[in-house]
């Protein structure tokens, strides 16, 4: 007589191929979603970079009109364009309105540029606007006599420790 050893398992091998089957979908599934995630990453940090890089441009333009004077600026300085090497894919418009009555001025500037990656003309456009007050520049009609009541004697001053050591002078 011929005995079996143990019980009889009938279709062990169809769960087994199962569970290899379900386990290579989760991983699918888990891979799809990582990769997802870190190009959503990528996409996240390049706009970032630009939008700190028109930050930049912006306070460029403005520290431009601070120190040549919101008053003129528009006479003698162009009011948009694009911005310079490297930046070309951004471009800048300046807006300035004078106050009244001595007010200051309300300078607006807008930096302009095409998401990374956008086909020309698509609506990949973006924009960063700050707006600000600056004052008018002294004129001597309005500037007080600023001049020391006696004259300096630059010689006559002493001489910092840290430019004695260094053997340097005037």
């Amino acid at each position: 007589m011929v005995r079996r050893a143990g019980p009889v398992r009938v279709g062990r091998r169809g769960v087994a191929l199962i569970d290899a089957l379900a386990a290579v979908i989760i991983l699918g599934v888990s891979l799809t979603v990582i990769l997802s995630l870190s190009g959503q990453a990528v996409s996240t940090q390049r706009s970032s970079d630009d939008l700190a890089t028109a930050a930049q441009l912006a306070d460029e333009q403005l520290s431009l009109v601070l120190a040549r004077g919101a008053d003129g600026y528009a006479s003698s300085n162009p009011m948009q364009g694009a911005c310079e090497a490297p930046f070309e894919r951004f471009s800048y418009a300046l807006a300035i309105t004078e106050g009244a009555g001595g007010s200051p001025y309300r300078v607006k500037v807008t930096i302009s540029w095409g998401a990374s990656g956008s086909v020309e003309g698509a609506s990949g456009e973006r924009s960063l606007v700050v707006e600000t007050l600056i004052a008018a520049r002294a004129t001597p009609s309005n500037q007080e006599d600023r001049q020391p009541a006696e004259p300096v004697d630059r010689q006559a001053l002493p001489v910092p420790e840290s430019r004695q050591r260094d053997g340097g002078g005037a």
